[in-house]
């Protein structure tokens, strides 16, 4: 009998998720109690929807958006560049071993949302009801 190598999971681990949102809790809080001064950011809120860790905890992907979502490849690039200081902070608050660099994106499920439900709205009413009776059946 031979021995397989195990295929990677493509799930986050229960420690990722733990990490991510720990992390994603201290961000949003640094951001938004102003405990990491940013000139730019003056009067502009931000929100931090998810953060999503890899497997070896060395990097962490943070998803923002500004409140209104106007110049957000603006504010991505500012807390890009103040990434080093948001990190320290969040450091001093998460005990872990070594802090994951956080790199921060845009965050279009929030404009991708609205699309998909401005679609759903123009379609014509017949196919609108058509949806309902489906759904009335399977609950």
């Amino acid at each position: 009998m031979s021995k397989r190598a195990k295929a990677p999971s493509k799930a986050p681990s229960q420690r990722q998720l733990r990490v991510g949102e720990e992390v994603r809790h201290h961000l949003s809080t640094a951001l938004l109690r102003g405990d990491v001064y940013v000139p730019e950011l003056e009067g502009i809120s931000v929100t931090v929807s998810e953060v999503s860790v890899s497997p070896d905890m060395s990097n962490a992907r943070a998803y923002v958006t500004p409140l209104g979502g106007a110049d957000i490849d603006e504010v991505v690039a500012i807390l890009n560049v103040i990434a080093p200081d948001l990190q320290t902070y969040v450091a001093q608050k998460v005990h872990l071993r070594r802090m994951p660099r956080v790199k921060f994106f845009a965050d279009h499920s929030f404009e991708n949302a609205q699309k998909m439900s401005s679609l759903i709205a123009q379609l014509p009413p017949a196919l609108s009801e058509q949806q309902e009776d489906v759904d009335e059946d399977e609950a």
